[in-house]
């Protein structure tokens, strides 16, 4: 479901350079997997669903927890980037399903670096 866009992320020089670290990977170890999405959908929801979300462009942190990594890897970290990468305009709230969709996206991402 996600390779063509994880494709087109990797031929990104910028998005191709995120990468987990060692901390990051011995905390998804230690939180595992479902608290690791549980705390991309509370990031999404929160910090990038809204419609013109305050502070647009500088709300994910580039660094302090996996997810943050994962959103600046598949451009999920704003909804400039959103719009982009995924074409979700940031001039209405994202759906429950468009939601889902970057939060699979950022799973997807975080289980191919573990």
């Amino acid at each position: 479901m996600y390779e063509d866009i994880l494709i087109r992320l990797a031929q990104s020089k910028f998005r191709s350079s995120f990468h987990l670290k060692a901390v990051d990977r011995e905390y998804i170890q230690k939180k595992g997997l479902e608290v690791i999405e549980s705390h991309a959908k509370d990031f999404i929801a929160k910090r990038i669903a809204v419609k013109n979300p305050h502070n647009d462009g500088k709300q994910t942190p580039m660094r302090g927890h996996p997810v943050f990594i994962a959103q600046h890897a598949t451009a999920c970290c704003c909804r400039g980037c959103i719009n982009k990468w995924h074409k979700f305009s940031p001039e209405r709230e994202l759906t429950t399903q468009e939601q889902d969709y970057l939060v699979g996206l950022i799973m997807c991402w975080i289980k191919r670096e573990l």
